[in-house]
C-alpha cells in the first residue's frame, strides 16, 4: 500500500514538473477608462524586459520580449503612472537559446496562427491604480495583445536608488485564449490528444528608468 501512495505521490509530481505553469490564472475584467496620461519616455529600453513561460505536455519553454517604449511615473516615491508598450517582433526563446528548436519557436510564436506580430506589432501595458497593501504594490492595468484589451491586477514592487526607479512585477498567469491566442488549445479544438499546448501563460514585467 505505501509503495502505491509512493507512485502516485512521484506520478503527481512528475506530472506537475510537466505542466510547469501556476494553476492560478490572473482575474481579466473589462478595459478601464483611462484619463489621458504622462508621456516622459524614461524607461530604459536595454535593461526593461518582459518574460514569459509557455508549457505542453512534454515540457515548457520560457523567453522575453523587449520594450518598445515605455512610461514610469513615480512622484515622491510613489508610483503613479505607467504605460510599457511592448515590440512583439523581438520575442525570444532563452532555454533553447541559439539553437535551430528556438529559432522554430520563435517564428511559430510570431506566426499568424499564434501572436501574429505582422498585423498586432505590438502589446502594451497602462496602469490604471495603484494601491499599496503590507508593503507590496497591487497595480491594476489594461493588457492589450492582439488588440484585445483586458483589465488585470499583478501585485509589484517599486524602489529607487540613485534617481533610478525598478519596478518589478510578481509573475502571473494569463489565459492566451483571452487574447484569441488559439492555436493548440484545448479548449477550441478536440483530438490534440497530447499535443495541446496550456492555454495559461506565465509573465513578468521589469521596468527600469533613465538615469
Amino acid at each position: 500500500m505505501k509503495k502505491v501512495i509512493l507512485l502516485v505521490v512521484v506520478f503527481a509530481t512528475v506530472l506537475t514538473a510537466f505542466t510547469g505553469v501556476k494553476k492560478e490564472k490572473t482575474t481579466v475584467n473589462d478595459a478601464v477608462a483611462i484619463e489621458n496620461s504622462v508621456v516622459v519616455n524614461n524607461v530604459n529600453l536595454e535593461a526593461s524586459v518582459l518574460t514569459w513561460k509557455g508549457s505542453k505536455p512534454t515540457g515548457s519553454h520560457n523567453g522575453t520580449v523587449a520594450l518598445q517604449s515605455g512610461d514610469l511615473v513615480v512622484e515622491n516615491g510613489t508610483l503613479t503612472q505607467g504605460v510599457f508598450v511592448v515590440d512583439m517582433n523581438t520575442i525570444t526563446n532563452t532555454d533553447m537559446a541559439g539553437s535551430d528548436g528556438a529559432a522554430k519557436i520563435e517564428g511559430h510564436l510570431k506566426a499568424a496562427d499564434f501572436f501574429d506580430v505582422a498585423q498586432y506589432p505590438t502589446s502594451k501595458f497602462v496602469i490604471t491604480s495603484v494601491v499599496e497593501e503590507e508593503g507590496k504594490l497591487l497595480v491594476t492595468g489594461n493588457l492589450t495583445i492582439k488588440a484585445i484589451t483586458k483589465s488585470i491586477s499583478i501585485p509589484a514592487s517599486l524602489s529607487t536608488e540613485d534617481g533610478i526607479s525598478t519596478f518589478k512585477s510578481d509573475v502571473f498567469t494569463i489565459d492566451r485564449t483571452d487574447f484569441n491566442v488559439k492555436y493548440g488549445s484545448k479548449s477550441f479544438f478536440d483530438g490534440l490528444k497530447d499535443k495541446f499546448i496550456n492555454d495559461l501563460v506565465e509573465m513578468s514585467f521589469e521596468v527600469v528608468t533613465k538615469a
